[in-house]
């Protein structure tokens, strides 16, 4: 190839730098924008794998004895606690202002092999290893509101088994005599590695899907970007053609023109990557950010990244060139477009199918199998990105066949005759917008999900949401329940202590179905209608945050409650937060408390729902590069379907047609295919989103999406708009009657 045409079809004109550095900067933000993505993939999956130990449930602590019938057990024998194994609790509901605390009190000996990661010992009874986001919490915060809960500190717990910077993690020493008397211990001998337990499946398959949703308008970046210009670069190389090129050297100088600003962009874009990598860490997700590492992807990584992108955008310039079959003269020949057909509609249901029956396995219990229903969840949302593509000039030619019966007016008529002759090459040009609008839905769907097991809303029979309640360990006395009551009566903003008696502890065998309560003591629980006796119960279920049919009080005259033993206290606070955390405290640390203290609230902190509502911030942006590229892809597109048309456009204004009417057209040919397929998009985005968070668990339901959603959609519009205007000062340029005599 000679290097004087290379330099021929590059050098000597302002615009040609111009698409070259349009190409480069286009080329640097895609790349930039993947290496990213791509690291914040590895580093949710690096998080979850630091923070996996979280999920050890350990081996019993107690085996049952053998007894003569073989259909019952007797009483549990302690399982001794040795050099190699620890004595665990896990508590489950330790919160602070709303914040889930991940707590482990442990008992080992001071010569155990056992090692908890993060921490070189475990911590000696009444001292604590914390991470550091915790401990600074502790530090700047009351004690009696969280710092008493956790005795004296020993340490911090090491980066390497924190999942974020903002974990709020504790390892708390206690006895074995302690962790025993509740039975909820467990021994420890090694901690997990897994961190998804039973739910890998389903944690896999939201961040594939999300990877696809998000990778894709990228991809669609960096093919936008590498065909800037097209229109003038078919004329330099018309100029190369003229002057004797062969088509195949004016094909490999696209090639080479294309690759060599593409891959000057896919350098900075991997150095924009490294410098945007602090920033980008700051980004919480599921309630905490990433280290800086996490998103660090590696040298091979990010040249096999730097040699695709340059590689394919070199090839597809190559093949686009050897397409449009460009002579002395220009373009010699036009492509033409098949007719698309309704066979184009398969992808799209086989996409639909495969969800559809990823969800039927999941309703099936001897079918269920979660390495099969994640292929197909993953499978069909790919088959529905790419059928909405593939269907779209279909439904685009059937919107502009019957725009064309009812067109009154020359734009009309003229707008709806190209679409009907191009609908693939019209639809492209909006197929961004349409793909965003749908990904935006999926997403907005997708984080709007709550479980059906939230908590009721406050009235009389259920436990009111400022109270908590504890239930009291097996062998405490009343004077030490007693005790504790009055103590959290003395604090500010605690406003009642209620003590429920029973026959037996709650977490015994003689527990009974129903709790005991002064009468006098009812209104403080939030009861309104309440017997004319002393003594009153009130059944169990009544402290439970899933209950959701108020509970009523009946009366019991009979019972003494001097004969009984507290197996419940209950705090009403005044709601604030200081106040419940100061309650809570004050449970947990009194020593009497069976599980440790909760609100009907604390239940959502722990659903199963909260990665995927944590995974929302990636969603909404998402919704960002989605929405903003799809802006980008319309506003070149219609720009080059602009001058690609120039002579024809040129020649209408030269026979008398306003710039006006050349504007109405422009708007209807991307107008028809937007609004064709994008109610479609949003029905889709909807139903896939419900069929996702459906096959991943049936007890999950869709609400309204959040306001974002809808400001996403508004701005997509608006970006439509605004892609569409921006071509407007284009039209009158490019067909002024000067420029159409010169050609």
């Amino acid at each position: 190839m000679n290097p004087g045409l290379l330099k021929l079809a590059v050098v000597g004109s302002r615009s040609a730098y111009g698409r070259l550095a349009g190409i480069a900067g286009g080329v640097a933000a895609g790349v930039c924008l993947l290496l990213l993505l791509w690291g914040g993939a590895n580093g949710l999956s690096a998080r979850d794998d630091r923070g996996s130990w979280l999920r050890e449930t350990g081996r019993p602590s107690v085996a049952a004895s053998p007894t003569e019938d073989p259909t019952t057990s007797g009483p549990g024998t302690p399982v001794p606690l040795t050099t190699d194994t620890v004595l665990m609790e896990a508590n489950p509901v330790e919160v602070f202002r709303d914040q889930l605390i991940n707590r482990r009190d442990v008992a080992a000996f001071s010569t155990t092999t056992v090692k908890i990661p993060g921490i070189v010992t475990p911590p000696e009874p009444g001292r604590y290893y914390a991470s550091p986001a915790l401990q600074r919490l502790i530090a700047s915060t009351p004690r009696d509101e969280l710092g008493d809960r956790f005795g004296t500190f020993a340490g911090t717990i090491d980066d390497n088994a924190l999942p974020g910077p903002d974990s709020l993690i504790v390892v708390t020493g206690a006895t074995e005599a302690e962790l025993r008397q509740n039975g909820r211990a467990v021994l420890v001998s090694d901690f997990t590695t897994n961190p998804y337990g039973g739910s890998t499946a389903a944690y896999n398959t939201v961040l594939s899907i999300g990877a696809i949703a998000v990778f894709f308008p990228v991809l669609l970046l960096i093919s936008i970007v590498t065909g800037l210009g097209a229109a003038q670069r078919r004329e330099r190389f018309a100029t190369l053609r003229l002057i004797g090129a062969s088509p195949q050297v004016v094909s490999r100088i696209a090639a080479v023109e294309t690759a060599v600003p593409s891959l000057i962009g896919a350098l900075l874009g991997v150095v924009l990557a490294i410098a945007l990598r602090p920033a980008a860490a700051q980004i919480p997700v599921n309630d905490t950010r990433m280290f800086t590492a996490d998103l660090v992807t590696g040298w091979a990584a990010a040249a096999a990244i730097v040699a695709l992108v340059v590689s394919a955008s070199a090839l597809v310039a190559a093949h686009r060139t050897a397409r449009a079959g460009i002579g002395p003269l220009g373009v010699t020949r036009a492509v033409h477009e098949k007719t698309p057909t309704k066979w184009r509609i398969v992808p799209l249901l086989a996409g639909l199918a495969a969800m559809t029956s990823a969800i039927a396995i999941t309703c099936t219990p001897h079918l269920r199998s979660p390495w099969l229903e994640m292929p197909l969840l993953i499978g069909g949302f790919a088959l529905i990105l790419v059928g909405i593509v593939v269907v779209g000039p279909w439904l685009t030619r059937l919107v502009s066949g019957m725009g064309l019966r009812q067109a009154r007016s020359a734009a009309g008529v003229i707008a709806a005759s190209r679409i009907q002759r191009t609908p693939v090459a019209t639809f492209r040009s909006v197929s961004g917008l349409v793909i965003a609008v749908f990904v935006v839905s999926v997403f907005a769907g997708a984080s709007s999900i709550i479980e059906s097991t939230e908590a009721p809303p406050a009235r009389p029979g259920l436990l009111q949401p400022t109270s908590l309640h504890a239930t009291v360990g097996a062998g405490h006395t009343p004077a030490q329940v007693s005790s504790a009551a009055r103590q959290a009566r003395g604090l500010p903003g605690i406003r009642s202590a209620t003590i429920g008696y029973g026959p037996a502890a709650l977490s015994t065998r003689d527990a009974s179905p129903e709790i005991y309560l002064r009468a006098a003591d009812a209104p403080a629980l939030g009861f309104q209608d309440i017997p004319a006796t002393e003594i009153v119960t009130v059944d169990t279920s009544f402290l439970y945050s899933w209950t959701t049919q108020p509970r009523a009080l009946t009366p019991a005259p009979a019972a003494n409650l001097d004969e009984m033993v507290p197996v419940v206290i209950v705090l009403g606070t005044d709601g604030t937060p200081e106040a419940i955390d100061r309650a809570r405290t004050l449970l947990n640390s009194s020593g009497v408390t069976a599980h440790p203290a909760a609100t009907s609230r604390d239940t959502g902190l722990q659903s199963s729902t909260r990665l995927i509502q944590g995974l929302a911030v990636l969603a909404y942006l998402g919704m960002f590069v989605a929405v903003a590229i799809a802006g980008l892809s319309l506003a070149v597109s219609t720009a080059a379907a602009i001058l690609d048309r120039k002579r024809v456009l040129g020649l209408m204004r030269l026979m008398g047609m306003p710039v006006s009417v050349l504007r109405r057209i422009i708007t209807l040919e991307a107008a028809v295919p937007l609004l064709s397929v994008l109610l479609l998009s949003v029905g889709l985005g909807f139903l896939v989103a419900w069929l996702m968070v459906t096959g991943i668990n049936d007890s999950y339901r869709m609400t309204w999406p959040a306001p974002d959603y809808f400001t996403a959609l508004g701005l997509s519009l608006l970006l439509a708009i605004g892609a569409v205007t921006a071509t407007f000062s284009l039209i009158r340029g490019t067909t002024a009657m000067t420029t159409t005599r010169f050609e």
